[in-house]
């Protein structure tokens, strides 16, 4: 091995540990516990390491936010891969992305909630983003009618879901009729009569 492949890899390794000490300092206490003061003090590096790797929190949420969205794409993906028919697509996507979204609220948070340096719905998506979106419009595919716009039934599938998350989440809807709110969301999209 190279000293630049060594030096590489060493780099490598401490973007990911500072980026998963952020993960883990989040879930535990929330964004506003992470600071660049608060990371060096959690993994041992200087506020200056820090800084060589990320220019900031921000530029660390979005890290964080790139790898939600690559573990979500692959919750997504799993739910489609056991769902049966047009209703049970969207149906475990749907059970799938909220279940995603209560489990890990930080998470959740940097991806969709707080303002990261990520384009979304343009072309410069990165492509963790795009493979998201992409594992959505799987599950509605097979409910697209010939008038509908798919990217436009996605989006709506999408914000109907965030608006489950985070107003349950929030407690200004009660978690109890969480599976009720759901079942309608989707009975709405792909109703059962219609569905395979």
């Amino acid at each position: 091995m190279t000293m630049r492949t060594r030096r590489e890899r060493e780099r490598a390794e401490r973007a990911r540990l500072i980026v998963t000490a952020a993960r883990d300092l989040a879930e535990a206490e929330g964004w506003d516990a992470v600071t660049t003061r608060r990371l060096s003090a959690e993994i041992g590096y200087s506020q200056p390491v820090l800084y060589s790797h990320f220019r900031g929190k921000g530029a660390i949420m979005t890290a964080v936010a790139l790898e939600g969205c690559e573990e979500l794409t692959a919750a997504l993906r799993a739910a489609t891969a056991a769902a049966g028919g047009a209703y049970g697509r969207p149906a475990a996507v749907g059970g799938a992305y909220t279940d995603f979204g209560r489990r890990r609220p930080a998470l959740y948070d940097a991806m969709f909630t707080h303002l990261v340096g990520l384009p979304f719905a343009t072309p410069e998506a990165p492509a963790p983003l795009r493979a998201a979106f992409a594992e959505l419009r799987r599950a509605v595919e097979p409910v697209v009618h010939e008038d509908d716009d798919p990217a436009v039934l996605t989006e709506t599938f999408w914000a109907g879901l965030h608006g489950l998350v985070t107003l349950t989440r929030s407690g200004r809807l009660p978690p109890e009729a969480h599976e009720s709110r759901l079942a309608l969301l989707v009975g709405r999209l792909a109703p059962r009569d219609r569905a395979g």
